[in-house]
């Protein structure tokens, strides 16, 4: 799950896009696409896919030594993934809980956790797996969970263009998937009203 240094070539990919806008019978001698291959490929590789430049692992090293007990939850945070097979993007709100084993993280760690996963070329089947496995393996949790309520688009505008459908995928492991009272305290507890702060 560690990341590798990427070998990006932004010019290879720009021209792999203008290549691509001309295959597909794009209108030849619109000004608006004179510098679209160049701006794509920089959304793809320096904000779409720039999670493939976090390392889990990092992220979750600056942990605290702490003897607490109950579940930890961030929910709500903003998630945007893409799809491996349209190349488009599903965008909605992740939750993440954790029950501590001697360590804890700050809750911004969760945050960039899931942002480092989701800006890959994932499934969010398995974007939900990965975050459950890191918690599990770099920060030595006694349980996980990970749930994602996401705006698929390559469902809602391509195919039968399911408008305002919702696709949701969670993961469990260690104590949040065999307690079911815990699984269902993480799963009440994201369901609660937002606050003022998140309104």
């Amino acid at each position: 799950m560690s990341s590798l240094p990427r070998r990006i070539d932004l010019d290879a990919a720009a021209a792999a896009i203008d290549a691509f806008l001309v295959a597909i019978g794009a209108p030849q001698g619109n000004p608006e696409l004179e510098r679209t291959g160049q701006m794509v490929a920089r959304a793809f590789a320096h904000e779409l896919l720039a999670g493939y430049d976090e390392d889990p692992a990092a992220i979750l090293a600056d942990a605290t030594a702490s003897s607490a007990e109950g579940l930890v939850i961030v929910r709500d945070l903003d998630c945007v993934l893409m799809c491996p097979h349209h190349l488009l993007p599903a965008a909605g709100v992740v939750h993440v809980a954790y029950c501590p084993g001697s360590r804890v993280v700050g809750f911004g760690a969760l945050g960039r956790l899931t942002q480092a996963l989701s800006r890959r070329l994932v499934l969010q089947e398995d974007f939900v797996q990965s975050v459950t496995d890191a918690l599990m393996q770099y920060l030595d949790a006694r349980g996980a969970a990970c749930l994602v309520d996401l705006a698929p688009t390559c469902m809602t505008i391509r195919g039968g263009c399911h408008y305002g459908a919702r696709a949701t995928s969670s993961a469990y492991s260690g104590t949040l998937r065999d307690d079911i009272a815990l699984r269902q305290e993480f799963l009440v507890a994201i369901a609660q009203p937002k606050g003022p702060a998140g309104r």
